[in-house]
């Protein structure tokens, strides 16, 4: 299959209609290119809370309320598009009121068929969890598609290898991410590359990019897009299948063969996936020694 995931911009909107053009140029664009799964970063969704003007953009729990406010109407627009371009699209995931506590941060998951599915983050970092105040979600999960078995990992979820291994039967496993730092930009790729690793899959990234003087959330933004698999037989020695110009917006493409996957796991050079579970027996024996 061809994936396309995102280095994606964030535009201040002055209508509804702006924000669909904007998204329908977007996959139109991936969709031309022969792209069956499409990726959208972490936190994409706050360029809506521009439409509710500066003051709310501004303010940081009046724009999470905003965005969640319109999860819907995204919902339906990546609805139609994933029909109109029979695609997967991943959308950027946006903070959301589920219920009467605190928002979980969410990406829904649309297939070409019209139907769709979530995928919340388990563990926040430092700042949604001292300023944003976003609770964690609901489980892990599996989606099993016409692509393939494909999980999420949202950011910081990727750096959990736990996370990651109970998506152990992924072909794929889909970062989006968020991060204002080089630092954290390499954090999350470093955890991506490790996921494919230890589960002989592939893994896709996809970053926010540019700088928001009207948001609190997300003012400053660092990434681009990647995609990496195991370096064995079959991928690229460094696991690079692809990866696209820092903090330059737009789709980095790859072609990923499910059949290299499945041969990886079953005769790779190494079998990391299948050994995961000799490490109980090891780390129990630790043993102190002075020097």
């Amino acid at each position: 299959m061809k994936v396309a995931t995102a280095a994606y911009d964030l535009d201040w909107l002055d209508s509804w209609a702006q924000y669909e053009d904007k998204l329908e140029g977007w996959v139109s664009q991936a969709a031309r290119q022969g792209a069956e799964l499409l990726v959208f970063p972490e936190y994409g969704a706050m360029e809506l809370s521009t439409l509710d003007g500066a003051d709310v953009a501004g303010d940081l729990e009046r724009s999470i309320r905003a965005v969640s406010d319109r999860m819907v109407d995204v919902q339906n627009l990546h609805t139609r598009l994933a029909k109109t371009y029979k695609t997967y699209i991943l959308g950027a995931s946006a903070p959301v009121v589920d219920g009467t506590g605190r928002p979980v941060n969410r990406a829904a998951f649309y297939a070409p068929d019209g139907s769709f599915d979530h995928q919340d983050k388990q563990i926040m970092t430092r700042f949604e969890r001292e300023d944003w105040d976003i609770a964690p979600g609901g489980p892990l999960k599996l989606f099993d598609t016409a692509l393939g078995k494909i999980g999420v990992l949202i950011c910081y979820d990727s750096e959990f290898p736990l996370l990651g291994r109970a998506l152990s039967e992924a072909d794929l496993i889909l970062v989006p991410s968020c991060t204002e730092a080089l630092s954290g930009y390499w954090r999350v790729r470093i955890g991506a590359m490790s996921r494919a690793l230890e589960n002989q899959c592939a893994t896709v990234m996809a970053s926010l990019v540019g700088n928001n003087e009207w948001s609190e959330a997300v003012d400053m933004n660092t990434g681009t897009g990647g995609v990496f698999g195991p370096p064995d037989k079959g991928f690229p020695a460094t696991g690079v299948l692809a990866e696209g110009t820092l903090n330059q917006p737009g789709w980095t493409y790859a072609d990923v063969d499910l059949s290299a996957i499945a041969e990886v796991r079953a005769d790779g050079h190494v079998l990391n996936r299948t050994h995961w579970e000799e490490q109980a027996a090891r780390v129990e024996s630790v043993t102190i020694s002075a020097l």
